[in-house]
């Protein structure tokens, strides 16, 4: 089969490029389409090569710096793609992706790491957090996202099968679209991540610092707990407002490479994680080094975490739930142990995945195939005859 695999855009390697590069390692024949492509020479390496059609909005001003500024035009640009050549087409969709244009003898497959979280449920959190919930810049930006809610939601009909990297989203694509979807969930490189039996006395959060992951819910937490140390790494616009809160029991390390991140999720008594996420994939990372999580329970991570067996959930996303969380892990944390958490994480591996999305691809084939026979097989139906009274 002709393939082609469509990707909002790349700008970095995350959660949603890595599905991406797992995909194309199911069909390394397929042309790959995305909005822009403004990967660094270090990130793009998973692509090996591979060219990239791209759409206007990459030769618009600023667009390197500033292309989700382009939102209201997207829906436009991916209904440029010209896809008319190819069988299969697979998109990797957390905004307009899924919005190609498809005929009637193609196959659509969408991987839907999201609906547009700020065009439907998320929208006032969206706009309160970016300061947009009154004057006249609010009132534009609500009648975008009324646009792209409208243009979400008609664009749902192009799809044949939707996927969901979650039941959380699976919940979410029902909300949104009334459909139905099938749930695989995201690749997680485990094998980075090896396992260790040795903790120490520490907590560890590890997170992009931006408001919805929650960050300094956590710091205020422990600053409230003298007695218990944290040990937080990343980078982003709250950082200094982290660093400011943060007491003697609390060290930020802001950005750090990869292996001091899996140093300490290895050695860390437990990981702490206060966001919503879709799926998130740092959690599944910490219990492949056989950490337990403390998380917030809501969202992805209701998929991934077993209480009592793989961490803990607290139910609000305050101080005070935080603290309470961590004074009693070590009672709710009693039952486990560091082998079979990274056990429990080794089913979220690459093999898996791809073992899950070729069957599924493969049974849309079947089905496309016998349509495709019964089209040829099948006479065509006469039309009635017109009858002309007299």
């Amino acid at each position: 089969m002709r393939i082609a695999v469509v990707h909002e855009w790349f700008a970095t390697y995350a959660g949603s490029e890595r599905v991406v590069e797992e995909i194309l390692a199911l069909y390394p024949q397929a042309d790959l389409f995305a909005l822009v492509d403004f990967l660094s020479e270090k990130d793009r390496r998973f692509l090996k090569d591979r060219s990239i059609c791209t759409s206007f909005i990459q030769k618009l001003p600023l667009a390197r710096k500033r292309f989700r500024a382009y939102l209201p035009l997207m829906p436009l640009a991916i209904e440029q793609f010209d896809l008319t050549g190819y069988d299969l087409i697979i998109s990797s969709n957390h905004a307009v992706a899924k919005g190609v244009i498809r005929g009637p003898d193609q196959i659509h497959i969408s991987y839907i790491h999201t609906p547009i979280r700020y065009a439907w449920d998320l929208q006032h959190q969206y706009l309160r957090e970016s300061k947009l919930d009154s004057g006249m810049k609010s009132w534009v930006t609500r009648a975008i996202l009324h646009y792209l809610r409208q243009w979400d939601n008609s664009s749902a009909d192009r799809v044949d099968r939707m996927v969901a990297n979650s039941r959380y989203i699976a919940r979410r694509i029902w909300s949104s679209y009334r459909r139905e979807s099938t749930v695989i969930h995201p690749p997680v490189n485990v094998e980075a991540f090896p396992l260790c039996e040795e903790k120490e006395d520490f907590y560890v959060a590890a997170s992009r610092l931006v408001p919805y992951k929650r960050i300094p819910l956590i710091v205020e937490a422990f600053a409230r707990m003298p007695n218990r140390k944290l040990v937080l790494i990343g980078d982003g616009p709250e950082l200094e407002r982290v660093r400011a809160s943060a007491t003697p029991n609390i060290t930020v390390m802001g950005f750090q490479p990869c292996h001091v991140l899996r140093d300490y999720l290895q050695r860390a008594k437990a990981m702490i994680f206060a966001a919503e996420e879709d799926f998130g994939i740092l959690p599944v990372e910490a219990m492949a080094c056989g950490t337990p999580v403390i998380a917030y329970g809501r969202g992805g991570i209701l998929d991934t975490v077993i209480p009592g067996y793989t961490g803990a959930f607290f139910e609000e996303q305050t101080v005070d739930a935080i603290v309470d969380a961590v004074e009693t892990s070590d009672n709710s944390l009693s039952g486990c142990e560091p082998r079979a958490i990274s056990a429990h994480a080794a089913k979220y591996s690459p093999e898996r995945f791809r073992q899950q999305f070729s069957a599924l691809v493969s049974a849309e084939a079947s089905k496309w195939r016998a349509r495709q026979n019964v089209g040829r097989m099948s006479p065509p139906t006469p039309e009635p005859m017109a009858i002309q009274a007299t």
